[in-house]
């Protein structure tokens, strides 16, 4: 099984993070051909703002987390939910 990382970053504004790893993979675990967490929460514990990720158990599966809880959401491609997820923390910001 083969990877390759696509993006690997971190940003930090006063006590929140924004962190986006994306992982182009092979590893049937993961059908749409990616592992990924993209993630926007506090760094002083508050939790999380907005998560997309993988879920890890379930093959194929893909969520959204907020403060409200988590569902299952479906996968529009990797770029389009990059997108996505950046123009939704604009919002927050």
């Amino acid at each position: 099984m083969g990877h390759t990382v696509i993006e690997d970053v971190e940003d930090r504004v006063d006590t929140r993070v924004i962190r986006r790893k994306i992982i182009r993979t092979d590893d049937p675990q993961y059908p749409s051909g990616y592992r990924y967490a993209l993630h926007y929460g506090y760094t002083n514990g508050r939790g999380t703002i907005l998560r997309y990720d993988n879920e890890n158990e379930t093959v194929g599966r893909h969520e959204c987390h907020t403060p409200e809880g988590v569902t299952e959401i479906e996968f529009p491609g990797m770029l389009a939910l990059r997108d996505r997820f950046l123009e939704e923390i604009d919002t927050h910001s």
